[in-house]
């Protein structure tokens, strides 16, 4: 609204004084009024919010059921060792929640931004939340604009607004231009808050402060986004529900079983709830959360800082990578790419070559001298460590210092005396400069304009007449580089230093670009090889984007890029049938890349958003995954993402891909190692309760391993050193598949099987050897006899208990890798399962051979042959683990013959 009004008008409106500005008094009361100039902060989760969010899951609720019945039941011991579980893994992910927030705090500026006003009619520094509606703001060259301004005056004034529109390329602003008519120039006689000016001086009035201002509404737009899940969540939360079912049922069933069989209904209760904390494996949801914390020390070596701990996996599923150009896959650094003198194109790698020692040896090229001369001395910039100015000028003086010339000495040799600033009509500007006793003047500007003002070009040293047929095959050269996503600029030279802009000595043209990044190139790439897409989206013009796009191998052909008034043109339906073919996106808003996002969401893809300025900030929330840039980043863009790359480093994402296909794949593993596990328990009290013999197992042998002696090797598993480059060769997982996905189930069964079978065998092994001891004959009622002598029961009991537990430990060996012998594993990659098969074996014999111990479990002692058969038989399941690996082996060879035979029919 204000950009249609005069300067004047926006004065009185807001009550201001343009040349004296707010009375102090004013803008105390005017602060009180509206508060103070910065944005809302995302409202921080209280420690009870993260508590409830980490107990808020499906197997959490049904340890929290369990433990509830084993209090009514008086099993207090059994019920104090779930309440540690649940400790253990809310005090984990609260934890870790809390170092990636302050890790995050700690990326942000230690100063706040200050701003020069007039106040009473004084020139003084405030802090940028200081400032009200109506106060004046003088801007210079490298100020940061710290709220939004209508400009009141304007110099030559250029500002980088790359973080809230995604546009590289610096933009003129006038303050005496006035919208008629809304369009492309609606922002030329404004300046918006988070913006920088790269170029000149003015003076603007405060017209909206904090989430009034244009980056306000941007982060308006974060706080109104729900939370989404992730896969993993997702799955884990649908296992949850089959376990929760899988329980409910058991204990429905053993309830019949009670009633038929004419049991003890207390003892039965009894057994349906160790049956149903069998269902459930208990360490499941500690040990999620604690790969998951320990998987955030290998992301920080991958140069990411981890801000939502269950985010981790889903980088492991990412199909589509939607990535901001400028400062991602780009430099954000512009840089001279070609020179066009004497009418002939020169790459970047001849520049130097062409230049060196022009400025000092006597009888060199006076057009290429004057050329650098024009570059250094035709120039606003600063080039020290930052780079202060506009990124044009910056380039030409890092094409200066790269051919040897520092512009310091050489803008003292030659100082300026005068000046034309630019200006969006004649679109140049001139300099005018002492040379001893003489004038010259340089001029630099759009290659169209400075040609109309030239009469003479340098060629061979010698300056000579410039010909239409010169003007056409310069501007011939102009057209080809444009058409490249280069930006053009000419140079010329007034001999007698007039000033005049006419009668001019064309010098060159320059062609410059903000380089990609060398290794986004490569990374690029890496995601084709890994099934990922890289989508490309900018607020760059079409033909840079996609020059960008095809020098990266993003896209190929023109017909992949759209633009963002394109995108408006198209209906919901057209739009997600197109969305596939497009890897290029330009002259887009934010709301542009959340539609862009979803849309991607819609059609089932894993999506993630990389960025750095405000304009992205909303789109990486709206993202699966959104990663922000850590060293030159926006706060609000590290406050909406779930990643913070610390290097700005395009192919750490590609890094932190592979970190999170190999924690997906080491989950996935405890997981399945879990269930198998839970399921042999399932199967060995069922098998036992339906046939009328008495509970193999108790409920504290259950607890014990599930929240002991299965937690080593599924720890060990979630940590194991994986063929990431293996698994980076193979598509991204799909966002239906599910955790028993390719074989999984089958492998939870077989395993399932294979525990119960041996712990059942171990099990009827000691009523057996009575019977054979006694001479009598073998069958169930003899049996079942057997085991009504209590000895025997505790017995029999003990050797099932023990052969679950170890048969648990070796199986966990084998699920490193179920297509591959254990002989051909490196152990020494994961020394973790070694150390916890010991530990869990010795833990096993801890229970068997410590009084105490005994005491509390109702165990018995083993002797030293009990022993060498119990473990011998728990060695099994790698003996069926190996089985299938052979079998698979032969399978595969013999698929790989019959299609060599069939290929050399073909070829026959």
């Amino acid at each position: 609204m204000y950009e249609s009004r005069t300067a004047s008008e926006v004065i009185r409106s807001l009550e201001t004084d343009r040349e004296n500005g707010l009375s102090r008094r004013e803008a105390m009361e005017r602060k009180a009024k509206y508060g103070a100039n910065k944005l809302k902060e995302q409202e921080q989760k209280s420690f009870w919010q993260m508590v409830f969010e980490q107990l808020n899951d499906p197997l959490i609720l049904i340890l929290v059921v369990a433990m509830a019945i084993s209090m009514m039941l008086h099993e207090f011991g059994d019920a104090a060792i779930i309440v540690v579980v649940v400790v253990l893994n809310a005090a984990v992910g609260i934890v870790q929640e809390g170092k990636a927030g302050r890790a995050v705090e700690a990326l942000k500026k230690i100063s706040s931004p200050q701003a020069v006003v007039v106040r009473g009619g004084e020139r003084i520094k405030i802090p940028a939340q200081d400032l009200v509606l109506g106060d004046i703001v003088l801007l210079e060259a490298g100020n940061m604009i710290p709220a939004d301004l209508r400009l009141l005056d304007s110099i030559g004034i250029f500002a980088e607004e790359s973080t809230l529109t995604g546009e590289s390329v610096p933009v003129e602003k006038d303050a005496d231009y006035v919208v008629e008519v809304p369009g492309d120039n609606s922002c030329m006689n404004m300046a918006y808050m988070s913006t920088y000016v790269t170029r000149g001086r003015g003076k603007g009035v405060v017209v909206a402060t904090g989430m009034d201002t244009r980056i306000g509404h941007i982060a308006d737009m974060l706080h109104g986004s729900k939370e989404k899940l992730t896969p993993l969540q997702i799955k884990l939360a649908e296992l949850g529900k089959v376990l929760s079912a899988l329980a409910v049922g058991i204990c429905a069933f053993l309830f019949v079983v009670a009633v038929l069989q004419k049991r003890d209904v207390g003892e039965m209760l009894l057994t349906s709830v160790s049956l149903a904390v069998a269902a459930v494996p208990e360490g499941l949801p500690a040990i999620v959360t604690i790969v998951l914390a320990l998987s955030v020390s290998r992301m920080v070596r991958a140069k990411t800082i981890v801000r939502k701990l269950s985010s981790v996996e889903t980088l492991g599923a990412v199909e589509v990578v939607c990535s901001d150009k400028t400062g991602t896959l780009t430099q954000n650094k512009m840089t001279v790419t070609e020179c066009c003198l004497d009418g002939r194109l020169r790459g970047r790698e001849q520049i130097p070559a062409l230049f060196l020692g022009v400025l000092d040896e006597k009888g060199a090229d006076p057009g290429y001298r004057h050329f650098l001369l024009g570059s250094v001395l035709c120039n606003d910039g600063v080039l020290n460590e930052e780079g202060m100015g506009d990124p044009t000028e910056l380039a030409f003086l890092s094409m200066a210092r790269e051919c040897g010339v520092d512009a310091a000495p050489v803008r003292e040799q030659y100082p300026r005396i005068d000046e034309k600033g630019f200006d969006s009509e004649r679109k140049m500007m001139t300099t005018l400069h002492r040379e001893g006793e003489e004038k010259v003047s340089y001029s630099k500007g759009a290659a169209e304009r400075i040609l109309e003002g030239c009469d003479r070009m340098y060629r061979g040293g010698r300056m000579v007449e410039l010909t239409q047929t010169d003007r056409n095959s310069i501007l011939r050269i102009q057209r080809q580089l444009m058409t490249e996503g280069r930006r053009v600029l000419a140079l010329s030279m007034e001999p007698e230093g007039s000033m005049s802009e006419k009668n001019m000595v064309f010098l060159g043209l320059v062609s410059m670009q903000d380089p990609v990044r060398l290794e986004a190139v490569a990374a690029v790439q890496d995601f084709k090889s890994a099934g990922v897409s890289t989508v490309m989206i900018t607020g760059d013009h079409p033909d840079t984007a996609f020059s960008i796009a095809r020098e990266l191998g993003i896209a190929r052909q023109a017909s992949e890029c759209i633009t963002g008034r394109e995108l408006d043109r198209l209906k919901e339906h057209t739009f997600l049938q197109k969305l596939p073919q497009l890897k290029v996106f330009a002259r887009v808003t934010p709301e542009h890349k959340v539609r862009i996002v979803e849309g991607y969401r819609s059609l089932n893809k894993t999506v993630a958003m990389t960025g750095d300025g405000v304009n992205d900030a909303p789109s990486l929330q709206a993202a699966d995954i959104g990663i922000a840039m850590g060293q030159n980043g926006t706060d609000v863009a590290r406050g909406a993402a779930d990643f913070v790359l610390m290097d700005d480093n395009f192919a750490t994402i590609h890094t932190a891909i592979k970190e999170g296909r190999g924690i997906y794949e080491n989950i996935r593993k405890s997981v399945l190692f879990l269930l198998s596990s839970n399921l042999g328990e399932i199967i060995t009290m069922l098998v036992t309760i339906v046939t009328g013999l008495p509970a193999p197992l108790k409920a504290s042998f259950i607890l014990w391993i599930n929240l002991i002696t299965d937690s080593l090797p599924a720890l060990a598993l979630g940590v194991d050193d994986n063929e990431t480059e293996r698994l980076m060769q193979e598509p991204p997982r799909k966002r239906e598949d599910s955790l028993f996905a390719k074989g999984g189930l089958m492998c939870v069964i077989c395993y399932g099987l294979v525990i119960g079978g041996v712990s059942l065998a171990a099990f009827l092994k000691v009523p057996y050897d009575r019977i054979i001891l006694e001479g009598l004959p073998v069958s169930l009622h003899n049996i079942l006899e057997g085991l009504k002598i209590s000895t025997v029961l505790a017995k029999a009991q003990t050797h099932a208990f023990t052969v679950l537990g170890i048969s648990q430990l070796f199986h966990a060996i084998g699920m490193r890798d179920v297509n591959r012998s254990v002989f051909k594993m490196n152990h020494r990659n994961n020394p973790y399962m070694l150390l916890a098969l010991v530990v869990g074996i010795l833990l096993q014999m801890a229970v068997t051979e410590i009084s105490p111990l005994i005491y509390l479990f109702g165990t018995v002692k083993l002797s030293m042959m009990e022993w060498t058969q119990l473990i011998a038989l728990s060695a099994t399941p790698l003996i069926v683990h190996e089985l299938l690996v052979a079998i698979g082996r032969t399978t595969l060879r013999s698929c790989e013959c019959m299609q060599g035979q069939q290929e050399k029919k073909e070829a026959a």
